[in-house]
């Protein structure tokens, strides 16, 4: 998959689609939900901002009747399956999920495809075949992070970080850093720490193993957990290995000052939290009729180097993450060129 850095390029092909009227009376009374499995760090925070800012102005233009969001609390497969079923009962036309496992909720989505409910799985996807995913090519997204690296360090021991256990992004960037590894023998990881893509939560788990750990020439994660990592560095007075971002303004100012004082030089990438809006979309589309949209639809992640960062760094709230709200007619253009492919 080609790296992006700018998400809004797909605008590029919106001039060779025949795009439809923008408001669409067959989808005017309908009903969507967004099951959330997970709000705790300021990536999910933002996406849930960009999913509010961009569906209330659904609902406002008379687009769909409801946009309504249910986040559960405990992370749990379970808790999640029964909420999916409860969306079931309640009547919605389709549901939008960010899911905690991508095959343990598949018997739930199943349940609500045969209501007729549409599903459209993003970040978190499922593999049930009758719903939508909307995917990043997140074992590319990890297999780069080892890439990258490979171009300032010659090799040497690597910390990774993972993500939530159990989701299908944790499973698809450490299976894409270990083929990195694999291809970069250079490079071994000697120790992995869970983080849940939280700063803090990264910075704790890494302090409880680093005075076990040799030299470490580089930190591979998922983001959400660089600028944890660099405090739990200085905090035990190591020097800061080569730490891949995520996305997240506080990695991005971190990254500025090292870079002011010494040059340092590192890599950040991640999906952008509006690919919810994306996902709703879709929904919205498939809600009016496009059946045909493929259950696959690839889009790119957000990418940036030592040249960029500073320029995104400025349009990043604080304690916020580089990111995109679609737009319906930028949702379509997405979809098109899927279709293309």
């Amino acid at each position: 998959m080609k790296r992006s850095t700018c998400i809004p390029a797909l605008l590029a092909v919106v001039a060779s689609v025949a795009l439809i009227g923008t408001v669409h009376a067959d989808t005017k009374t309908m009903r969507i939900a967004f099951s959330n499995n997970y709000a705790g760090n300021s990536w999910r925070q933002a996406m849930l901002k960009s999913y509010d800012i961009v569906t209330k102005k659904a609902v406002a233009d008379g687009i769909v009747a409801a946009a309504d969001v249910f986040t559960t609390a405990d992370k749990e497969v379970p808790t999640q399956a029964a909420q999916i079923q409860n969306l079931i009962l309640q009547g919605y036309n389709a549901i939008v999920i960010n899911a905690s496992s991508p095959d343990a909720l598949n018997g739930a989505i199943k349940q609500a495809s045969d209501a007729g409910i549409v599903v459209v799985s993003f970040d978190g996807i499922v593999t049930e075949p009758s719903a939508w995913r909307v995917v990043v090519d997140f074992k590319d997204y990890g297999k780069q992070e080892v890439v990258q690296l490979a171009k300032w360090v010659k090799g040497g021991n690597l910390l990774e970080i993972r993500g939530l256990a159990g989701t299908s992004i944790d499973d698809a960037i450490h299976s894409g850093i270990a083929e990195g590894v694999k291809e970069h023998p250079e490079f071994k990881i000697v120790n992995s720490v869970e983080g849940d893509w939280d700063q803090t939560t990264a910075q704790k788990a890494i302090a409880t193993v680093l005075s076990s750990l040799p030299d470490i020439a580089g930190v591979v994660d998922q983001g959400g957990d660089g600028y944890g990592a660099a405090q739990a560095f200085a905090a035990a007075g190591r020097k800061e290995p080569i730490i891949i971002m995520g996305n997240r303004q506080d990695e991005l100012e971190w990254w500025k000052e090292q870079k002011a004082k010494n040059g340092y030089t590192t890599w950040s990438a991640s999906i952008a939290p509006g690919v919810s809006t994306l996902a709703f979309w879709v929904a919205q589309q498939i809600l009016d009729g496009h059946k045909d949209i493929p259950h696959d639809l690839l889009v790119p992640y957000l990418a940036f180097d030592q040249n960029n960062f500073e320029a995104a760094l400025s349009t990043i709230p604080k304690g916020g993450v580089a990111s995109h709200e679609y737009t319906l007619d930028e949702a379509k253009a997405a979809i098109a060129s899927n279709e293309k492919k």
